[in-house]
Parts: C-alpha cells; structure tokens; sequence
C-alpha cells in the first residue's frame, strides 16, 4: 500500500486544502467515522442467534477477560480518529458488527471514551449471526431527531427468506445543521462474489429508495452514507445502483491510490466507505463542508511480522486468538464548520 491515504477537496485550487493540512488542531473541523468492529459479541449464549463460537465452551473460547480487552483497544481506536485535526473526538461514528445495545454500552463507557458523552442509536436487526449495525454520537455536538430502520428483504436459492442487517437511518442536527445518516452492512462475499452480487445491488437499491425518500421530505437534504458495503468504491453495487450525480464518494480516489481497510489473500479492498451528497461541498450556504478522507491505518493497527504483515490486526484467525482489534480498518471524514 501506498502511503499517501487521504483524498483532499480540491475544487479551484488546492491551496485550501494545504492549509488545512499543514496547520495544526482546527477549531472548526469535526470528524464522521465508521469501523467495522469484528464480532463484537458478549460472552452470553443466545439462543435465538448463532452466537455459539462466542461463549465460554464455544469454539473460539470467547471470555469476559478478552471481550474487555477488544473492547478497551476499540474504544482507544475511536478515541484517536480525526484527532490531528480536530479538538474533539469524532461526532458521529458508525459501528456493525456488534450483538446488542450492551456491548455498545459497555464500549462508550471504556477508559478512552467515557469522558465523551457519546449517544447511542441501535436496534436488534433479524440477521442469523445476531450482528447489528448502530451510530455513536457526542451529544453536545449532534442533535438526535429520528431514527428507524429499513429491512433489506433477500432469499436464498430454495426461496426462502435469507435474513441480514437493516439500514439504519438517523435524523439529527449536527452542530445546528440538519442531516441524515444511514449506516450499512451488506451482505458478504462468504459465498463468493460474483454469487453474492446481486445481494448488494438489492441493498444499494434499498438505500437509494431511502434517499428518495428523504428528499420527498427535505428539499436538498444533506445524507451520509457510511458501512461495510462488503464491495469497493468501483464494484458495480456502488458505481452503478448507488452513487450518481447528487453523490460523491471520496474513497474511489482512496481505492486508486493504493489504500485498502482488509485485505483478502493478498489484495486489498475498501469495502469501509462514507458517501455523502454534493452539497457537503463548500458554498455560500452550507454550515459544514467536506475537507478530506483518510483511512486510519496506524502502525499498532497492523500485524507486526509474519505473513499478515501490514494487515489489519485482528481479533482471531480462524479460531486461532489474536488478542487485536479488527479485521478492518477505520475510515473517516473531515467537515469543516463555517
């Protein structure tokens, strides 16, 4: 990978975005974030879920000293992102991957994080695994209005349903401002990617319907979309069901410069992505605009040696215990308030 892992907004010349790059901590400047937080599960069996490997007599040997642990080193990840920019920690973060409201809970009140004063948006989703999708929020800096979810309806080859995460859609006002965000978890490549993609046509479908939505009810609302699209700013799902003339997708320019949040035997993907309406760009009018991305890919973020060395340090492999954080790396934004 290339070391250069950020995308400025550079739209008559750059010299707005060197600025803000060179100067220090910045007043204005707020981060929106998304991390994919690799099973994070509870140490309690439910039996309404296929949460087996995560338990005491599970497969992994998932206990309460290593669930503490991963949650501590999450919390201190998302303590640090947007940091050189700005004063605070991020204003929104979107998280999948997590079994239920407590273990969010128990994350937003970890050592990095309790002074925070993050909120918490989740809801149980009927996936098979028990794994949801939910948005953090520091309360003095966002407004929560609304929220709710919409489920992606899929079957399987037999035609019966085949049960996976929901969008979640958030209402708020961020610094006074209205907007709205939808986190996502399409569904994965377990199965191979050309035999799961239409899967994640069907769920960018579903989002541009929740798009259309929104701006039947707000004129010229201001949306961003953040997840695990399981899929890369190129993959048909995005480019061609998803993002179009009222979207810009900052992580294509990311993507083609070598930067990657997984890698899969060998080949890094982008599958983290935060997506936001044109009118982030900066005008006349707009309270908060769009300044960078950047993929947060610290050096303790890493496997340090052997094979997976540069990858992600994650929680196991296989069944086999890593004591890391995740199998992805975060991504974020920068806006600038005005």
């Amino acid at each position: 990978m290339f070391n250069t892992n950020f995308v400025f907004c550079d739209f008559k010349n750059n010299s707005m975005f060197s600025y803000f790059k060179s100067k220090g901590k910045i007043n204005n400047a707020y981060t929106v974030a998304f991390y994919n937080l690799e099973n994070l599960f509870d140490t309690k069996n439910n039996p309404n879920t296929l949460d087996d490997d995560f338990t005491s007599d599970g497969r992994k040997k998932w206990s309460y000293k290593r669930y503490r642990r991963k949650i501590k080193k999450l919390g201190n990840v998302i303590s640090q992102l947007g940091i050189e920019k700005s004063h605070f920690a991020p204003a929104l973060v979107g998280v999948v991957e997590v079994e239920n409201q407590m273990v969010l809970k128990d994350l937003v009140q970890t050592t990095h994080l309790r002074n925070h004063n993050y909120g918490i948006v989740h809801y149980d989703s009927p996936d098979e695994r028990g794994i949801d999708v939910a948005l953090l929020y520091k309360k003095e800096l966002f407004e929560l209005l609304h929220s709710e979810t919409f489920p992606l309806y899929l079957e399987n080859k037999y035609g019966e349903r085949d049960y996976t995460r929901d969008v979640l859609m958030v209402q708020g006002n961020l610094n006074g401002e209205l907007v709205y965000i939808l986190v996502n978890h399409w569904p994965s490549r377990r199965s191979g990617s050309n035999e799961t993609e239409e899967k994640r046509i069907k769920a960018a479908q579903l989002v541009s319907k929740i798009i259309t939505k929104i701006n039947t009810e707000t004129y010229n609302a201001k949306i961003i979309i953040m997840g695990d699209f399981n899929d890369d700013p190129t993959s048909i799902s995005i480019k061609k069901h998803l993002v179009n003339e009222n979207l810009y997708n900052p992580m294509e320019h990311l993507i083609a410069t070598g930067n990657g949040t997984l890698n899969h035997k060998k080949t890094w993907h982008l599958f983290d992505q935060i997506i936001f309406t044109k009118n982030f760009f900066p005008n006349e009018v707009n309270r908060h605009s769009f300044k960078y991305a950047e993929v947060f890919d610290k050096h303790f973020l890493k496997e340090w040696n052997g094979k997976y060395k540069g990858n992600p340090f994650r929680t196991y492999i296989g069944k086999w215990y890593q004591g890391g954080f995740s199998d992805h790396f975060p991504v974020y934004i920068y806006l600038k308030k005005h």
